[in-house]
């Protein structure tokens, strides 16, 4: 087996196109991997990491996720720390709203509508790269109000504060488009898809400290009793192997509805009739339903815990912001409900049944022993509603994993994200893409690829749902 991948990734190599392409994404990627490291002048990023390194409890909730997706580079008060975040936020808004604004909707499916869509992103990305970007330098000018128990300022005294604020925002705003730029690079003239890439290899850069989180686990540098044993290690290693292939196979899940097409004549032409499939997605939000439930969850904690601190009267808002904190039951709950609603809201939003079923009975498709139209639609808005829940308890479970590992069973948060949430997702899915991607140049040119048993396109759900 392990002789096998060798032997593919050798053959990556011998087509001049693909090595070429391959090249390019890892170049690229390391340059993306800078904005990280430069830190913004005039503020002492170091003082950041530290607070980092040893507060655990700012490590979750939505800073920990908008860490985790910036590299490393929120901690470090880079460049990137606003990372590909706003741009993914752009896009997401305009996704939603092309399916609740018809004349977006009917745009879309013009030519050339989807070129103005991505335009339309980009200018949204600027205008969030400002507002975030002037947040997040008046953030680091009073730290305390969202890293609790920062002591002092991030930003050097010698400062002019007007100045600060106005190069921090334009400096923040040029390195997200850099890194939007990027990936669109890796896009065109790579391998696999770049704005995805570039977020993988900053979850990707936090190995070395799960490994070293991992090893002083079972070897600490402080002699005293060992936590951890032989067992626990089995007992990981495990559950990593669990998640990892659950993660594969559900991404790769699908369920096929067979539709059969009717013999048409065109003009002169006539076009045979045959037979294909329509495949619907078992995971069909992908991560989208754990980063809104995270995000939503958080805004009423801070803000019950920020009243509660402002005015000490009101205790019971104190009691409400630790009856939500990260990991409790209350919030394990809530979190789940939430994602299991998120799942269902953004399939409603991107799915569309009525424009599938339209286009099935324009191109003379129909599903055996269901009628074209309304009925297709009916069939279709059933199938999808019944693998969605399979795919929200799916998901359900991939999310509360690192949290009770970490909260719970007070595993090192740097080991506990790779058990789950969104990192495994988003490093499975996008390292599943990329080597399809690179699987058809394989095929191309008659070589074995990576998926050799996933050639049909992924795996079939078998049975009714």
């Amino acid at each position: 087996m392990l002789a096998s991948i060798v032997n593919t990734f050798s053959n990556c190599f011998k087509i001049p196109e693909l090595k070429s392409r391959i090249s390019f994404t890892f170049v690229v990627l390391a340059i993306c991997r800078l904005a990280a490291w430069i830190r913004i002048p005039g503020l002492d990023g170091a003082k950041l990491t530290e607070y980092f390194a040893t507060n655990t409890s700012s490590s979750g909730g939505v800073l920990g996720m908008y860490s985790l997706f910036t590299g490393g580079a929120l901690e470090k008060c880079a460049i990137g720390a606003l990372g590909i975040m706003p741009y993914i936020s752009a896009t997401i808004v305009m996704q939603l709203l092309t399916a609740v604004v018809p004349s977006l909707s009917k745009m879309v499916r013009e030519e050339g509508g989807r070129v103005k869509i991505i335009k339309y992103s980009r200018y949204l990305t600027v205008l969030l790269c400002i507002a975030q970007g002037l947040f997040m330098a008046i953030s680091w000018e009073h730290p305390q109000g969202i890293f609790s128990g920062f002591v002092g300022t991030l930003v050097y005294p010698d400062q002019n504060i007007w100045w600060y604020r106005f190069q921090t925002v334009l400096i923040l705003t040029t390195g997200t488009l850099l890194l939007m730029w990027l990936g669109e690079q890796i896009t065109e003239r790579g391998i696999g898809n770049g704005i995805s890439l570039v977020i993988t290899i900053g979850i990707l850069a936090r190995l070395p400290a799960a490994g070293q989180g991992l090893k002083d686990m079972f070897f600490p540098a402080v002699a005293g009793p060992q936590t951890y044993n032989f067992g626990h290690a089995i007992a990981l290693l495990f559950l990593l192997a669990a998640v990892v292939a659950g993660t594969i196979a559900v991404t790769q899940a699908q369920r096929k509805i067979p539709v059969q097409y009717a013999q048409r004549a065109v003009g002169r032409k006539m076009y045979s009739g045959g037979t294909s499939f329509l495949p619907l997605r078992l995971n069909f939000a992908g991560v989208m339903p754990i980063i809104f439930a995270g995000a939503i969850l958080m805004v009423p904690q801070q803000l019950f815990f920020m009243i509660g601190k402002s005015y000490p009267d009101l205790r019971f808002f104190s009691g409400w912001a630790t009856a939500l904190a990260d990991g409790s039951p209350v919030h394990l709950i809530i979190y789940t409900l939430m994602i299991l609603f998120f799942s269902y809201f953004w399939t409603a939003t991107q799915f569309n049944e009525l424009q599938i079923a339209d286009d099935l009975k324009k191109n003379g498709g129909y599903i055996p022993g269901v009628r074209p139209g309304q009925a297709t639609s009916n069939y279709l808005n059933n199938s999808m509603k019944r693998i969605t829940l399979a795919g929200a308890i799916f998901l359900t479970i991939i999310a509360v994993i690192p949290i009770i590992l970490i909260r719970q069973l007070h595993i090192p948060q740097t080991v506990g994200s790779f058990f789950g949430g969104t990192s495994m997702l988003i490093l499975v899915g996008v390292l599943l893409d990329t080597m399809r991607q690179m699987e058809s140049h394989l095929m191309m040119r008659h070589y074995d690829g990576f998926l050799k048993g996933g050639r049909g396109g992924g795996s079939r759900l078998r049975g009714r749902f």
